[in-house]
Parts: C-alpha cells; structure tokens; sequence
C-alpha cells in the first residue's frame, strides 16, 4: 500500500474511520509516499496536452492536496497559479513543498471547500487531479458550477480521466471491492468518508459540464499509452467555459481539431 517511509496500516486505518477532511490531516505528512499521489508520468502528460491550449495566465488546482498538480501550473501558467484544499494539514505540506520561484508565477493556497469556491471569473485554466471520487454524483453539478463561476469567458477547465478497466478484469474487481467496502462503510460508520472510484464515468461528466455552461472535448494523453483495443488508457477532458453569446454544444469526437483547440 505504500513505501516503507509510508503511513502504516493502523495509520491509514484510522484515516478511513475519519472525516475526508480529518483523515487527510492525518495523512499529510506521509501522502507523498503513498500511491494516492498522481504519478509524474500522468503530470506530465498533462503538462504536454495542456500547452498548445494556452498560453495561461491564471491557474487553480482544485483539491491541490500536497501540490502535485501546482507543478503543472507551473509550468503552463505565466502570472499566478492557486491551490485549493479544505484539508490544512496538505496546504501545510503543499506550502513547502511548492514555493514560489523567482521569475515564475506567484504561488497561493487557500484553504476552501471546492464545492464551494470563493472566485468569480479570476482564472484562465483550472485544473483537478484525483479529487473527483470525493465528491458524489448529486454534488458534481453544483461543484462544475462553481469551477465554470471562477473562470474567465473562454477560460478552461481540463482533467485526466481513466479509460475504465475491462469488465471481469483484475482491476475492474479491485475498483468494485473497494466501491462496495466504502459503502458498507459509510452504512455503519460517521462520519462518512466519501471516496468513490467507479461514479466518475465520462458519459455522466460530459453532460453534467454541458449543462454548467462548458463546451466540451477530450484528447487522448498519448504518453500514457494504449489499450490492446487501441483506445487511449487515459484523456485529457478539456472544457472551455463559453463566451457570452456563445451557448454549450455537445461533446465532439475525439482527435478533431476543435477537440485540440477547446
């Protein structure tokens, strides 16, 4: 489950008996070396998709934890970039582990429950990374709602999604296991600790942006490779939050010159 280095089971066991937010302050100081933290590979095949979209000013991390994905930010972001977290315990870790560099954009964190984000029109991308499991599927539109508030006309808002693992398949069962466990858990326990692997389906986020006013594509993230069927392993969801006058249309197939553009 981790590194040596990592939390101990008792850690984590005392983690997931815990509110979201309290068992992410107790996991802070160990989360980096854990396998919850997005892997390079995926920031950095982010960082490449995201490029030919800008170039950004402004950019927010929604549910930034330890800052993996204020690196990103960085590096596609010219003027600010800001992370936001309702946990204090990973904005503490996140504040020395991402400090502003001379020459790079300002760095700001800010502890705020992304559901309800306190911006309006104040960022040119916005970004999340893992986060989404947290949030159930009756709260996502509200939560596309505030992200689409915070971004300026025209601005972005661009996540990896995960193709699903083949039905029947050793992931597939593992994703299911852990679903149905959490459940169970949150029957009998409080308070709840919502975590969710298999409620994000592309489908469902689509609409659901569509419908908070985005115009929405997908890119595959070719760094990370290909399914034996030659379908992506990962995309890149790119929604652009549309000018006034301009009104949502419905996703475009993938690879299409508007799909790169959005």
């Amino acid at each position: 489950m981790s590194s040596d280095r990592g939390p101990t089971l008792r850690e984590l066991a005392v983690q997931a008996l815990s509110s979201v937010e309290r068992g992410y302050d107790l996991l802070a100081p160990k989360f980096d070396r854990t396998p919850y933290r997005t892997p390079g590979r995926v920031l950095d095949a982010v960082t490449a998709a995201l490029r030919p979209l800008g170039p950004f000013g402004t950019g927010l991390d929604l549910g930034c934890g330890t800052g993996a994905g204020l690196g990103v930010l960085r590096r596609v972001c010219r003027e600010r970039v800001v992370g936001a977290d309702f946990s204090a315990g990973m904005l503490a870790v996140a504040r020395s582990a991402v400090p502003t560099v001379p020459g790079g954009p300002a760095v700001d964190l800010v502890r705020a429950d992304v559901r309800r984000l306190p911006f309006a029109e104040a960022f040119d991308l916005a970004v999340g990374f893992g986060a989404f499991g947290h949030f159930l599927p009756e709260e996502r539109p509200a939560l596309f709602a505030g992200v689409h508030a915070a971004l300026r006309p025209g601005g972005v808002f661009a996540f990896p999604l995960p193709a699903p693992p083949p039905v029947g398949s050793r992931p597939y069962w593992a994703l299911w296991g852990f679903d149905a466990a959490m459940r169970v858990r949150n029957a009998l326990w409080r308070p709840p600790f919502v975590m969710y692997y298999r409620t994000f389906r592309l489908a469902d986020v689509r609409r659901e942006l569509t419908g908070a006013g985005f115009e929405v594509g997908t890119a595959p993230l070719e760094g990370l490779g290909r399914r034996p069927d030659g379908s992506p392993r990962c995309r890149l969801v790119v929604a652009r939050r549309c000018r006034p006058g301009e009104a949502a249309r419905p996703g475009r197939a993938e690879g299409t010159t508007r799909d790169r553009r959005v």
